[in-house]
């Protein structure tokens, strides 16, 4: 996965896609090279994927 997904993506996701999402971007993290653009995309999107998990049911809606 690398590519960034945004808050606007990710906020019609269930939370089992949203945890599901996490694992795959998790996975990918740890195939990037320090420092490289895909790292810094997987970073974020963990970021994100984060938040709406953290919102909850509705997704900030």
């Amino acid at each position: 996965m690398n590519k960034l997904m945004t808050i606007a993506e990710l906020q019609s996701r269930t939370e089992a896609e949203l945890r599901a999402l996490f694992r795959q971007a998790t996975l990918a993290l740890a195939r990037t090279a320090t420092g490289t653009p895909e790292r810094r995309n997987n970073l974020a999107t963990l970021e994100n994927i984060s938040r709406a998990i953290a919102v909850g049911p509705g997704r900030g809606r």
